[in-house]
């Protein structure tokens, strides 16, 4: 690890691979933001089918993150599932520009989810393993920046694109596919990271157990009381985190025109960039509990000020505040994660955390959904900031935990 050149001051790897992720995302975005209507519209497909395809596909790649961070971490290698995993979802984009009917998409997107199954805890992993636990906010806040960078600019691209192809989502795919392939080249330069180097190493014995050792389960056996409470203070406060999709009806609701939910998503993930990495910086200064508090506040406060203040600018600033609770948490999550669990469990580990956002994530959506429509929009909001409430208390109770955070 020591010898890893550094690009920007960051470690070669995570430079590499927050280009990967920037590529990807930008390329997925492109096809995502326009699925609905292209399923609608094109496939003619009801609108609770849209609904869910994506729930499902959402949920398969949860607990496959689990299974293949179990097998990353049974065979000891990163890079190659990572890659893998990436070619896996962007193949996908090309054969969608050849479908029929909505089933057809169904099945990609269940393909491209068991893709992003296969990736994601490997390359947390690695991310983890390719630096010193000091850097381990500043590199996981620049990937989730990158990350963040694509998902905002492929929709701008999809808008900019449709007129000048006529409105043909089939050769979008395409251009998406293209797009999506330098994402995979760009492996070329990411290395995998020795076990026995990397930061937090495996002594020989702890080695041997990870190669060897007993089968997939989704048990947490082996993990600390520390590790199990700070999945279930994730869980419990994504109970009542909504899906940026439903929170993005808001914006109709305060009298905003047919581009506002762009728009909304636009002004979300521009907080998100512009605060990621200086989050990720005081979370390696200053502890990630803090952070982590700091961030889980903000989400809180989002949805109890677009509750009360319903207008225009109220509105923006609530998706603002929106921003940084994902800047103080979504990279510094990971990081969390990697010093709470063992050493010869990182990839699973990362994979346990990833299922209990993306279930709990679906759950609340599902919930604040119904809430939403039979009850309205401040009672969703009310709903997910208590709960959220709830997880944050959860979390705040891992204060005696106090060398690990």
């Amino acid at each position: 690890m020591d010898n890893q050149k550094r690009i920007f001051g960051l470690r070669q790897n995570i430079f590499f691979l927050g280009l990967v992720s920037l590529f990807n995302d930008f390329s997925a975005e492109m096809i995502y933001s326009v699925m609905p209507a292209f399923l609608t519209v094109v496939l003619g497909a009801p609108p609770v089918l849209v609904g869910f395809i994506e729930g499902f596909a959402d949920a398969l790649a949860s607990f496959l993150k689990i299974y293949f961070g179990w097998f990353s971490d049974k065979i000891g290698k990163r890079k190659i599932l990572a890659a893998g995993g990436y070619a896996i979802s962007v193949s996908t984009r090309w054969f969608l520009a050849l479908v029929g009917s909505f089933w057809q998409v169904f099945i990609l997107r269940s393909i491209d989810r068991i893709g992003k199954g296969l990736r994601d805890s490997p390359r947390d992993a690695l991310i983890s393993e390719s630096v010193d636990k000091r850097e381990l906010g500043k590199s996981f806040g620049y990937h989730r920046a990158m990350d963040t960078v694509g998902a905002t600019l492929g929709p701008l691209a999809a808008v900019f694109l449709l007129p000048l192809i006529l409105n043909d989502y089939r050769l979008l795919f395409k251009i998406s596919f293209v797009i999506g392939i330098l994402s995979v080249l760009t492996f070329f330069f990411v290395k995998d990271v020795s076990r026995s180097l990397s930061s937090g190493s495996l002594n020989e014995s702890a080695l041997r157990k990870g190669l060897k050792g007993e089968g997939f389960s989704f048990s947490l056996k082996g993990y600390s009381r520390a590790f199990k409470e700070y999945l279930l203070a994730v869980f419990l406060f994504g109970l009542g985190f909504m899906p940026i999709a439903l929170m993005l009806l808001r914006s109709k609701e305060a009298g905003l025109n047919g581009f506002s939910m762009p728009l909304m998503y636009f002004v979300y993930n521009l907080s998100f960039v512009s605060f990621a990495i200086p989050a990720g910086k005081m979370a390696d200064r200053f502890g990630d509990k803090k952070v982590l508090a700091v961030g889980f506040l903000a989400a809180i406060a989002s949805y109890l000020y677009l509750a009360f203040f319903h207008s225009v600018l109220n509105t923006i600033l609530g998706f603002v505040i929106l921003g940084i609770y994902s800047a103080f948490t979504d990279g510094v999550e990971r990081a969390l994660a990697s010093k709470l669990a063992p050493s010869d469990k990182l990839a699973t580990g990362q994979g346990f955390l990833n299922a209990a956002v993306g279930i709990s994530s679906l759950l609340a959506g599902i919930v604040g959904g119904m809430l939403w429509t039979k009850a309205g929009s401040d009672a969703a909001l009310f709903y997910g900031a208590a709960m959220m409430a709830v997880g944050l208390l959860t979390f705040l109770h891992l204060n005696r935990h106090k060398k690990v955070l």
